[in-house]
């Protein structure tokens, strides 16, 4: 049984979208780090399956490229939406995922708006191991962090997107150790099923710069959802407005916070890359 597929990417975070049409897609997680690895043909950070849905337009799985399946994925959603849009021939859909439905809308030729919902912010909703203020959480959050450059973090900002993220908002981006600081924060036992870890640089009440290390993922070039997380803890600590243009290494993506319904919505870029069909999942990870 093989599997047709596109890669794709939203800002250079890139992603294997599988068609799951007849036979189910139901790889280990084994064979999703072998189809996901840079050393084999496809490489990618996240692999994503589109299934029907009884409620949306379509329904995506999607697994990092360590093999876990998680929630949700900003960038992916994008790319999913551009294809059931342009499958469809529409200007707006529906995605149902792990962490609820998603609309979408079209922007320009390449551009995707995706309506990610309200955050959550209560310890219980990242979730955390223990009751804390999600606003102010130490950055000595595992043995050895200090140690490794934590101290200069401050104190980290938790929210949820349909995944859990922290923020640590930061005077200088480039000389922070994203690498170093990202791998031990995500596994920090206060976050019961991991976090993904934003490293955020105000520039102003319009613009921050942010690095995401992604749990399962490790740093990419973009995140949606860190973007997200990123300006709503930046408007609860004061320091950006609620439209704001978030700066990645892979370019730039709009976030608003509305102040009306309390949603956040994202609008960024996709780029279809090239596709093909992924062979019989029993021979990837052989």
């Amino acid at each position: 049984m093989t599997w047709p597929f596109v890669k794709m990417n939203g800002l250079g975070n890139d992603f294997i979208v599988v068609a799951d049409s007849g036979a189910p897609f139901a790889p280990t997680p084994a064979q999703i780090r072998a189809l996901a690895s840079r050393e084999g043909p496809y490489g990618c950070d996240q692999v994503i399956a589109i299934t029907r849905s009884p409620r949306a337009h379509a329904a995506m799985r999607i697994w990092n490229s360590s093999g876990e399946e998680v929630e949700h994925c900003g960038n992916g959603a994008r790319c999913v939406a551009w294809l059931m849009m342009a499958a469809l021939d529409l200007d707006s859909v529906r995605l149902d995922t792990a962490s609820g439905v998603l609309a979408a809308s079209r922007r320009g030729q390449w551009l995707v708006q995706v309506d990610m919902g309200e955050p959550r912010l209560k310890w219980s909703e990242i979730p955390l191991a223990h009751p804390a203020d999600t606003l102010n959480l130490p950055a000595d959050l595992t043995a050895g962090l200090l140690q490794d450059g934590g101290a200069k973090l401050g104190l980290g900002a938790a929210a949820s997107m349909g995944n859990p993220h922290v923020t640590f908002f930061v005077a200088d981006l480039d000389s922070t150790r994203v690498t170093v600081l990202g791998p031990p924060l995500e596994t920090a036992p206060l976050f019961p099923q991991k976090v993904n870890v934003g490293f955020a640089e105000p520039l102003g009440p319009e613009r921050l710069r942010l690095k995401v290390w992604e749990r399962g993922a490790g740093l990419t070039s973009a995140c949606g959802t860190g973007a997200c997380a990123a300006v709503v803890n930046a408007v609860r600590r004061g320091l950006t407005g609620r439209e704001v243009t978030v700066l990645t290494d892979g370019g730039p993506l709009e976030i608003e916070w509305s102040a009306v319904d309390n949603h956040v919505r994202m609008t960024g870029p996709v780029r279809l890359e090239y596709s093909g069909r992924i062979p019989d999942l029993g021979d990837l990870a052989a």
